[in-house]
């Protein structure tokens, strides 16, 4: 049986019965919540294990719950929403969402997200601080033990997946690394979803660590290949 609790925020039945249809045939517990007011309260009372949610509720819009979440837990949160719009992706996932799902969506590739999520929450719990160490590149700091990264000795405030895309960078300092690689690392998968925000997350990435996003001094962009995180000296 599965324990994982999922808490669903969606106001469209057809699209919720989808969705909770599709956890209890994978026997996953769940709880809905029909509105961002309801999200909030289902989230701050029962601590579910992932949300997924959606942007467009009827009382508040859905970056609005993502924020309201975020100053207190940590929990993953996984949007699914209708907005395809790159800036829409990245709002949420600069709010604190943890991916994003577009619809229409199939059914596997909700499921493969849930398990990507579950996979990550495991690690994160028995991940050993003996491995820790610091990465230093130019005014780039990343502390890997206190899961955090710094520009200029000033905090970056990153999302949970930008990161753990900016630790994979790091790990392989000049190398470059395929979409495929990155996705596989970052989602356990390769879906077009997948790699589309993939550049979605690199664009939020790159806004906050690069002085010219658009002449880029740490990620490297190979077109059609993937990126690589270049040495600053």
């Amino acid at each position: 049986m599965n324990k994982s609790l999922i808490l669903v925020v969606e106001d469209d039945t057809s699209v919720k019965n989808l969705i909770t249809t599709t956890l209890k045939a994978h026997d996953y517990h769940y709880l809905v919540a029909p509105d961002g007011a309801a999200a909030i309260l289902e989230a701050s009372s029962h601590n579910p294990d992932i949300v997924l949610l959606d942007l467009g509720l009827p009382d508040m819009d859905g970056v609005e719950v993502i924020q309201k979440i975020r100053t207190w837990s940590n929990m993953p949160i996984i949007v699914i929403s209708a907005r395809s719009e790159d800036t829409d992706k990245i709002d949420a996932l600069d709010a604190g969402a943890d991916d994003y799902l577009t619809k229409p969506f199939s059914v596997e590739e909700l499921l493969a997200r849930l398990r990507v999520t579950q996979r990550r929450l495991m690690m994160t719990q028995y991940e050993s601080p003996v491995e820790a160490s610091t990465f230093t590149n130019g005014q780039l700091r990343i502390d890997y033990a206190a899961g955090c990264a710094y520009l200029n000795d000033e905090e970056l405030h990153l999302t949970p997946i930008e990161y753990k895309l900016l630790c994979l960078l790091s790990k392989n300092v000049g190398k470059v690394l395929t979409h495929t690689f990155i996705t596989q690392n970052i989602w356990g998968s390769s879906w077009d979803n997948d790699i589309a925000s993939l550049r979605v997350f690199m664009a939020a990435l790159r806004k906050k660590i690069e002085k010219e996003p658009g002449a880029p001094q740490y990620i490297q962009t190979h077109i059609g290949v993937g990126y690589r995180m270049l040495r600053v000296e």
